[in-house]
């Protein structure tokens, strides 16, 4: 039998695990196809409306618009550096194996024409930094009118790109805009140049402190982690307070807002910004503030989609939320943590909002 003659012969073969290529391809993964079992939940959430970035919506009916502007934009970068594209090609085609194993899976059309791959990187990640530059300053070569590079694409078109930009499935690389940002400034640019860029963008706050991100694999991976940044007075309080599950209701019942509140718990918002910073003491629960508006659902769910899929990213994430699930029960929660100024409320009533804390729980598995 043909078929048992040949994974007899791939079983001879076969590499130690720890020294095999499929650990390696796992380990070089970072950008995913959220699978059907997922999006079916909620589909929108996880397709991008504005912009593709990446190969995995390209080509998208609804998307086709923004390609002109993002041929327009590379013109402008290139102008404005006054550094020829081959310089670009040239430091991506480096890395450009490496840029491939990030996206898992990666359809053959891209794995074997890297020409085309490397135009779509360069022109996304063009596109990409025109965007981030725009929203944290002004960029003086794009008119006034401009649809996308103006007061008025800031204010109209910018949050629909924001959102698309946190999408599991349309990300890129964070070493494209690295090597884009490192060619066009002759290698004088800071490490942590394109990381305060995107912290900047996707802050609600123009006043955002910002600390060191270090390596990051992509936007999404980076908001994740400026989400649960930390200070050393924060590490502190959770090191007392650790026992704050057995303390509020157990380590399997986490009871609601208004039963806390009832049995004399009082609520506080919490000195830092960091979804970890949740402490319980003296009879005081502190939570960070949460803004929740038309983007929140689906940056949480994109968030927690990279927890499931991403191997090490660990489940912060996906445990906040599932523990703001169980205070949140219905109205009177909300009502009660946004008189604690701990819920911005910017999506309307406060059981849309509960809704939305209810339904980011669904088929999430919470590590014990």
């Amino acid at each position: 039998m043909e078929w048992m003659i040949q994974v007899n012969d791939e079983l001879e073969n076969m590499a130690d695990i720890y020294t095999s290529t499929e650990m390696e391809r796992w380990q070089k993964s970072s950008i995913y196809k959220v699978p059907a079992r997922v999006t079916d939940l909620n589909t929108k959430e996880y397709i991008p409306q504005a912009v593709s970035f990446g190969p995995y919506h390209l080509g998208k009916k609804h998307l086709n618009q923004m390609e002109e502007h993002k041929h327009r934009a590379l013109l402008h970068f290139l102008k404005r550096c006054r550094k020829p594209l081959e310089l670009f090609i040239n430091a991506l085609a480096q890395v450009v194996q490496e840029l491939k194993d990030s996206y898992e899976p990666l359809d053959p059309v891209w794995k074997y024409d890297t020409p085309r791959f490397l135009q779509l990187m360069i022109l996304d990640g063009c596109f990409m930094l025109e965007i981030l530059r725009t929203s944290t300053s002004v960029l003086d070569d794009y008119a006034p009118t401009d649809p996308i590079f103006s007061n008025h694409g800031k204010l109209y078109l910018m949050p629909y790109i924001k959102r698309d930009m946190l999408m599991l499935e349309n990300q890129l690389p964070m070493l494209v805009l690295d090597r884009l940002v490192h060619v066009e400034n002759n290698e004088a640019k800071d490490k942590e140049f394109v990381n305060n860029l995107i912290v900047q963008f996707c802050s609600l706050s123009p006043n955002t402190r910002i600390s060191k991100m270090g390596k990051c694999l992509h936007v999404l991976d980076l908001h994740r982690k400026s989400l649960l940044r930390e200070n050393h007075r924060q590490k502190s309080r959770q090191r007392k307070s650790a026992g704050v599950n057995h303390a509020i209701g157990g380590d399997e019942i986490i009871r609601s807002a208004a039963e806390l509140y009832e049995a004399g718990i009082r609520f506080k918002k919490s000195t830092s910004g960091s979804l970890k910073d949740i402490s319980f003491t003296g009879g005081v629960l502190r939570l960070p503030v949460i803004v929740v508006d038309d983007a929140t659902e689906s940056m949480f769910l994109n968030l927690i989609a990279f927890e499931r899929f991403h191997v090490g990213a660990g489940n912060e994430i996906t445990s906040y939320i599932f523990f703001m699930e169980n205070i949140i029960d219905n109205t009177n929660d909300v009502a009660l943590l946004h008189s604690s100024r701990i819920i911005q409320n910017a999506i309307g009533s406060d059981k849309a909002v509960a809704k939305l804390f209810n339904s980011l729980s669904k088929d999430i598995t919470l590590d014990p």
